[in-house]
């Protein structure tokens, strides 16, 4: 016969574990910043509730751990201070008993040192992130919204993200802007700055920052919008949403990525909305009030149009209507009908996808700066995908006409120092400069690849192919590649 003594503080931790296996909801008066939470990907997804006096405060799925956590994630409840929250969940109830207050969230010590880390690429704390969204430049700062699953590493809950910059390369991650509700998640979309105060949403002297989203539900989706007063730190929602339920005149799930901008000669907004088989265009005065004015067929998913100078001549100027698979078309726009020239050309392979320009540039600075999605899991860690470089956006003419090309921003220059520079190397010499930097996991390469009988070249680093050019099919990395 075995006996076991436990102490009178194990007791009281045991009867708390089961006190929370058993109840339907756990009380926690909230007196710090953040809530953290256990994530295990072996649990099922279960909902979890925060009410405030029996108010739903927010909603979300969440795979709770009831054994070791795989990670934690965490809410910002920075907002609740002094307020009682009831949380109830309806998974495994073991996990409820593991969620603890803080100032800083689990693992603050090893943030943005883990293992897999980008360390030039925006990632978020914790999470999925996906899609950007809403870029916009206001009063000094670059602001980067973005499709964004709090909860896990996976794709769910979503919601957008935030994240501001003053050169775009050096980000800080706020608390997340826009939440799921009862009418839906929150899909991808734009933000615009209200300067003349069209929607009637002003604040004395101080514009509206405006962001038009797409709500998706199980039966359709449709688009809304909601508004800040302070540097899109706090969103009111629209009390009269949707704007646009489209559903009916399409017949289809898929309408979605709400595009808003300024066309100037007509005085009016300008709405892009993917919907079905491609692009529609909406006109509006007001923000509130839309006119569906065309369409044109080809693209899927997150539309961006814009004008571009052809080689710099402002009196040589183009419009670009873009979709989210990186492919676009040149042609013309009179502020309700986009007009094809050529198209559909591709400008960029590999990983980008549902990349969008920033809105409201200043004048001073034209230029048109685009932010994608790079579609890179990160094995292992509390958080995946990342954002690519800022690069900018102009139009060259080539010999096969007018063509749309890319480069990284200025800005990204401020990270890197020169380590070497050589000329008319050998493949056999550049493999041993290589060699002599590859002690260091964080440089930059920028190179021309010149081919005299070679059918291949490309670039392996710490055994992986990173670039590989076969001439034979003209195939980059695995993709068709037409050398315009």
């Amino acid at each position: 016969m075995g006996v076991r003594f436990f102490s009178l503080l194990s007791i009281s931790m045991f009867l708390v574990a089961v006190q929370f296996a058993h109840a339907q909801s756990v009380p926690i008066t909230i007196t710090k910043r953040y809530l953290n939470l256990p994530v295990s990907q072996s649990e099922a997804h279960g909902i979890m509730q925060f009410k405030v006096k029996d108010r739903q405060e927010r909603s979300f799925k969440i795979r709770l751990a009831s054994g070791k956590p795989d990670y934690w994630v965490f809410c910002d409840v920075s907002a609740l201070k002094g307020q009682t929250i009831s949380i109830s969940y309806d998974g495994k109830k073991e996990g409820l008993g593991k969620i603890y207050q803080d100032d800083v969230i689990t693992g603050q010590d090893s943030l943005y040192n883990e293992k897999n880390r980008p360390q030039f690429h925006f990632t978020t704390k914790r999470g999925w992130i996906n899609d950007p969204n809403g870029m916009v430049f206001y009063d000094g700062e670059y602001h980067l919204f973005y499709q964004h699953n709090p909860y896990e590493r996976e794709w769910e809950n979503m919601s957008w993200g935030h994240a501001v910059s003053a050169d775009m390369v050096h980000w800080k991650e706020l608390p997340t802007a826009l939440s799921p509700d009862s009418t839906g998640t929150m899909f991808s979309g734009s933000t615009i700055i209200d300067y003349n105060n069209t929607a009637g949403f002003n604040k004395g002297s101080i514009p509206a920052m405006i962001a038009f989203y797409t709500v998706d539900n199980p039966q359709k989706q449709v688009q809304s919008m909601a508004y800040s007063l302070d540097k899109g730190r706090t969103w009111t929602k629209y009390s009269e949403n949707p704007l646009i339920d489209s559903k009916a005149k399409w017949n289809s799930q898929d309408t979605r990525n709400p595009r808003v901008m300024w066309y100037e000669p007509s005085k009016h907004w300008v709405m892009v909305l993917n919907e079905r088989d491609g692009h529609s265009v909406y006109t509006s005065k007001n923000l509130k009030e839309w006119q569906y004015e065309s369409h044109i067929t080809g693209f899927w998913e997150c539309p961006d149009l814009f004008e571009l100078p052809v080689d710099g001549d402002k009196t040589k100027s183009k419009w670009v209507m873009y979709g989210a698979s990186a492919s676009y078309m040149i042609g013309s726009f009179d502020g309700k009908k986009f007009t094809p020239e050529s198209g559909k050309h591709y400008y960029t392979t590999g990983s980008i996808y549902a990349a969008q320009t920033f809105a409201n540039m200043p004048a001073s600075d034209p230029r048109r700066i685009q932010i994608g999605w790079g579609r890179i899991s990160h094995q292992g860690m509390p958080f995946n995908g990342m954002m690519l470089m800022p690069t900018e956006l102009k139009l060259r003419n080539t010999k096969n006409g007018v063509r749309l090309v890319s480069s990284p921003v200025k800005e990204v220059e401020k990270l890197f120092q020169s380590a070497g520079r050589w000329s008319s190397l050998s493949s056999q010499s550049a493999n041993e400069k290589l060699k002599s930097i590859e002690t260091t996991d964080q440089f930059r390469i920028s190179t021309t690849i010149q081919l005299s009988h070679a059918t291949s070249a490309g670039l392996s680093l710490f055994g992986q192919r990173i670039l590989d050019y076969d001439m034979n099919s003209n195939l980059v990395n695995g993709v068709f590649y037409s050398p315009e």
